[in-house]
């Protein structure tokens, strides 16, 4: 199977290994011991698997950890580090540090908005892109900054940004 991602591309792979998504969940779980000072570490671990963290796994985490869903639900929304949605196949990152901001950042994200429809921490209906808003990634001599992939373009402008993200995927 060719690289899947998101909530499709997780149910593909877990299918191919003859696996459901509670199957897999359980198996993670088995792992800890159900102390609360180990959800970050389950949450951490759900969403390499998984993607992102699914509503019922949450619910599931909760009640095997003896905590409130409101607690797990919480954890997972304030840290910046869990999705609580499926992220695109491709994730387009844009720089909205100081420098990146002063050279253009707003224009990039706007250029992404116009080709895809999508702002930050949004997808596409279909999960091929994902747009995020980062706070700096330290490459301030080549602001603004655009990281899609492992792949990083420097001194973008949203004539660069239209054409990068057409050689990824063709234009939309």
């Amino acid at each position: 199977m060719a690289n899947p991602s998101g909530a499709q591309g997780t149910q593909a792979l877990l299918a191919e290994r003859g696996t459901t998504v509670e199957e897999r969940l359980n198996e993670i779980l088995f792992l800890y011991e159900g102390r609360e000072d180990e959800l970050i570490p389950i949450l951490q671990q759900v969403q390499q698997v998984f993607g992102y963290l699914p509503e019922p796994a949450l619910k599931k985490i909760a009640k095997f950890l003896k905590l409130p869903a409101s607690t797990v639900f919480g954890v997972g929304t304030f840290y910046a580090q869990f999705k609580l949605v499926p992220s695109g196949r491709n994730i387009i990152k844009v720089c909205r540090g100081t420098a990146c901001h002063v050279r253009g950042a707003t224009n990039i994200l706007g250029e992404v908005k116009r080709q895809f429809g999508i702002g930050p921490g949004e997808s596409t209906p279909d999960l091929e892109y994902s747009l995020e808003a980062i706070a700096c990634f330290g490459s301030c001599a080549l602001a603004p900054v655009v990281v899609i992939g492992h792949n990083v373009y420097g001194r973008m402008t949203p004539a660069r940004v239209k054409e990068v993200l057409g050689n990824i995927g063709g234009e939309k």
